[in-house]
């Protein structure tokens, strides 16, 4: 489905391209989800497993810019897994105000579980691409949002 606006020829085909972009993330988000909630977990937490995993201990503010989350809401989710025993917060020594997240061994083995099940699923969702769609899809979406912010919506105040 596509948009009711009655603008320009580019305006339509922009809202209609955008549209169907975050239909598209919304529906295989909401499909992978499901699994994630499944085992008991948020898709804030399962990113900061994923994350620690993979690249391991950070400090939250890093983990917040990875997530691209604000600090409070990083810090409310580590807060949970912490409670789940899944993660744990280290004081820094120099600076008593930084904490560094690490994986516990029972946070490892939940995503060492978790992870490749995620893996599976993605591929599976992704997988009705070919490997040259997917390619050419990963390009266009990086053009998008690497685009500067002084792109059309700026331009077009000056304008007014």
């Amino acid at each position: 489905m596509g948009t009711n606006y009655k603008g320009s020829k580019a305006e339509i085909n922009a809202l209609n391209t955008y549209i169907k972009l975050i239909r598209a993330a919304q529906s295989i988000t909401a499909r992978l989800n499901s699994r994630i909630t499944k085992e008991g977990l948020t898709e804030s937490q399962f990113s900061i497993l994923e994350a620690l995993f993979h690249i391991g201990p950070l400090c939250q503010r890093d983990l917040a810019g990875k997530l691209l989350q604000s600090g409070g809401n990083i810090t409310m989710v580590i807060d949970n897994l912490e409670k789940q025993g899944l993660v744990k917060r280290e004081r820094g020594e120099k600076d008593r105000r930084f904490f560094t997240v690490h994986l516990t061994q029972k946070g490892k083995s939940s995503i060492e579980n978790l992870f490749p099940k995620h893996l599976a699923a993605i591929t599976e969702e992704i997988s009705i691409l070919t490997e040259k769609e997917q390619h050419e899809f990963q390009r266009m979406c990086k053009l998008i949002g690497l685009q500067k912010q002084e792109s059309g919506i700026e331009k077009n105040k000056e304008k007014i």
